[in-house]
């Protein structure tokens, strides 16, 4: 299909974003394009003016300071996952870059636009709400920072407004002791997560001291597992530790969870528990390296 008529403006600053924006309220901003087009296309979305922000230098690159990595939103995904800061310094956001769509895919959309689009089987919102990340968003009133945990609010909607565009997202390094993995239920056609959980663990003379499990796919918005995390902290890593915090994921989600024709939410909620434990195993695993 054909994507209905607009005007076409490319910025190259965010305060010329601003500007367009004045100009043409209705108007979409353009990262990657990998969730706005195929909007388009299908004509679920219409606006009058598109605006290109995708030469905007400052909105690009991954820079390591202090136990921080900043990441400027227009990095593609291949840049995540072949990032040597995020490797080193926060292994599971380059893990699950790596895992998202096919090459063309990575290679053109951005971590800002999978954010702000905010699809529920996207890989990202859900690592990044492990990771307690921090979003920087800039609108016409100046600058303010989002929390991971406030941002996604439910099926391809966020607390960013409509003017704000995100400009950064900041993620903390891993330290000693600390393990990640991200794993997911890939759709075989669009490699999307059926399931995608992410966990993030701490460890200590043998124990747990902290846990971080966050799940997407299943339910509207990335969500995290708090009965999950619970039941591990002060317990050793055990097989039969992780079998029962992973039974308890039902605990930490509501009754409204998602389903389609390829997985209901009946199976998806059944299979879930297997997929924590697989991210828990394996994020356990590296702390002890």
């Amino acid at each position: 299909m054909f994507s209905p008529s607009f005007d076409y403006y490319r910025a190259g600053s965010i305060a010329e974003v601003q500007k367009l924006w004045a100009e043409h309220p209705d108007a979409k901003v353009l990262a990657g394009g990998h969730s706005l087009i195929p909007l388009l296309k299908l004509r679920l979305t219409a606006p009058a003016a598109l605006i290109d922000i995708g030469r905007i230098a400052a909105l690009k690159g991954i820079k390591a300071s202090g136990g921080t990595i900043r990441i400027g939103a227009l990095t593609t995904h291949a840049e995540l996952a072949a990032s040597k800061e995020l490797v080193s310094g926060c292994p599971i956001l380059a893990e699950a870059a790596a895992q998202i769509g096919d090459a063309q895919v990575r290679n053109c959309g951005t971590i800002g636009g999978n954010i702000v689009h905010a699809d529920p089987a996207s890989d990202l919102p859900t690592v990044l709400l492990a990771l307690d990340a921090t979003f920087t968003v800039a609108g016409p009133k100046g600058e303010r920072t989002i929390p991971a945990a406030k941002c996604f609010e439910g099926v391809m909607t966020t607390s960013i407004g409509e003017r704000e565009i995100l400009t950064t997202i900041d993620v903390p390094s891993l330290k000693s002791g600390d393990g990640s993995s991200y794993v997911k239920f890939i759709h075989p056609a669009s490699r999307y997560a059926v399931i995608g959980v992410a966990a993030i663990v701490s460890m200590k003379d043998g124990k747990c001291t902290g846990a971080r499990v966050a799940i997407g796919g299943l339910v509207p918005a990335a969500a995290r597992l708090t009965a999950v995390e619970q039941a591990l902290v002060g317990s050793a890593p055990s097989a039969e530790t992780l079998a029962k915090a992973a039974a308890l994921v039902s605990k930490s989600l509501g009754n409204d969870l998602l389903g389609d024709l390829f997985a209901s939410a009946e199976y998806r909620a059944a299979v879930a528990p297997v997929y924590v434990k697989r991210a828990l195993a394996a994020a356990f695993e590296r702390a002890g390296k």
